[in-house]
């Protein structure tokens, strides 16, 4: 499992790692959506949403990009239901993004 940082008291610093993170995942599809999320929204992100973001960081990016582009559903079924609503928002303004590049 990859280690978040809850424990972090400075907000800043958890969100500046969650970006560093989204933006070097491994998987260009995923960098690009969850990089891409958190440069729009991570300024506003609470620290309970910041929590969940780095729950779904912690998540395979096979398993993400099956989700997240309706493949697989059922292939993050251990989410806790913040995580679920988050990568529910993050998917839904994808598919915005990506309807619009078209």
């Amino acid at each position: 499992m990859i280690e978040t940082f809850a424990h972090e008291p400075d907000l800043t610093i958890r969100k500046k790692r969650a970006r560093m993170r989204a933006w070097r995942r491994g998987m260009r599809e995923m960098d690009l959506i969850l990089g891409g999320f958190i440069d729009t929204h991570g300024e506003s992100l609470t620290p309970e949403r910041v929590a969940s973001f780095e729950g779904l960081l912690a998540c395979r990016d096979q398993d993400l990009y099956a989700w997240i582009s309706g493949r697989n559903e059922s292939a993050l079924k251990n989410l806790t239901d913040n995580e679920a609503s988050l990568l529910a928002e993050i998917a839904n303004n994808w598919k915005t993004v990506d309807t619009n590049l078209s």
